[in-house]
């Protein structure tokens, strides 16, 4: 397995993980008979987004130090991956995008609006890494 399919493992399992935590933490540890829109929910999106960063970062610097000898080159057919993956997930940041646009448009809560971007932010993650991860483990799709 090379180094960039272990940063896409990484990246991908970090994102849903992360997501995870974050609905659990919504779902059940916030609401207290409240309506889930008034949910105080911005501590939690912000922890679990920097602490996303953070996990990353730290399982790629221990990754480098379990195998300090490994190539860290990128050939032509790591980009190709890395831009592929990038492609396939980018739909869900626009997906997001409008999303937010057309909920803020028809006065829906902060709540809701927050919580449609960052699981489009998650999606694309993941979708992107499920793309890596498949580019490296069979072949890029031919044009």
């Amino acid at each position: 397995m090379t180094h960039e399919e272990k940063r896409a493992w990484i990246r991908l399992v970090v994102a849903v993980v992360a997501y995870a935590a974050y609905a659990v933490v919504i779902i059940t540890g916030g609401t207290g008979g409240r309506p889930l829109a008034e949910t105080p929910y911005e501590a939690a999106l912000l922890w679990s987004v920097g602490g996303a960063v953070a996990a990353s970062i730290l399982a790629e610097i221990v990754m480098a130090a379990v195998n300090p000898r490994a190539s860290r080159v990128r050939d032509v057919r790591d980009r190709e991956i890395a831009r592929f993956g990038d492609h396939v997930g980018q739909a869900f940041v626009a997906i997001g995008a409008i999303a937010a646009m057309l909920m803020a448009m028809a006065g829906w809560e902060r709540f809701w609006i927050a919580n449609a971007v960052y699981l489009c932010f998650v999606l694309s993650a993941v979708l992107g890494g499920f793309a890596k991860v498949a580019a490296y483990r069979r072949s890029l799709p031919e044009w």
